[in-house]
């Protein structure tokens, strides 16, 4: 099926079986590896991209569902040379095990300050931040809370976090 897939600002015109993931395409059709393949149900958040600002399991998406839409991974984060902040938080703030997972966690962390921010309820609760990733399956939410503080300067649990913090365009900055 010929699919037109922009990706990282890239527009790749593809001829797909329909039955492709979104994981799959990126992975080994267009070779971006950064999108990272985990559990292939759903469950951990290794496959998270960014679809229309929205996070999404790659592994659970069609490729050709995403025709028409602005499909972002963890490789069209950072600008030139520039990380994006909270790249440059995890980064910091030694914010992964072996690194695997980063990519997903990264990318729904963003999303998921810009869901509280737009008032979707249940990503943040009295015990922290929910959804980041495979946060509550690894042993490495103190960090990766920690890298949320310094890409945005708020602490998880004083969400909602100015957006324009994550998105790195500050107000005077």
């Amino acid at each position: 099926m010929n699919t037109m897939l922009h990706v990282n600002g890239t527009t790749h015109q593809l001829s797909l079986d329909p039955r492709l993931t979104l994981l799959d395409t990126l992975r080994d059709v267009i070779g971006l590896t950064g999108t990272k393949k985990g559990c292939d149900q759903g469950a951990c958040g290794a496959c998270t991209v960014i679809i229309d600002d929205q996070r999404v399991l790659s592994c659970l998406t069609l490729a050709v569902a995403c025709e028409g839409h602005d499909v972002v991974t963890i490789e069209g984060l950072a600008e030139d040379d520039e990380l994006h902040p909270m790249q440059a938080a995890f980064l910091h703030c030694d914010a992964f095990q072996c690194g695997y997972c980063t990519p997903g966690q990264i990318l729904s962390a963003i999303c998921a300050i810009r869901e509280v921010q737009d008032g979707v309820p249940s990503h943040v609760t009295p015990l922290g931040t929910k959804g980041v990733g495979e946060l509550a399956t690894t042993g490495m939410p103190a960090a990766i809370a920690n890298a949320v503080y310094h890409a945005t300067g708020t602490r998880v649990r004083s969400l909602p976090i100015a957006i324009e913090k994550v998105l790195g365009y500050e107000q005077g900055a």
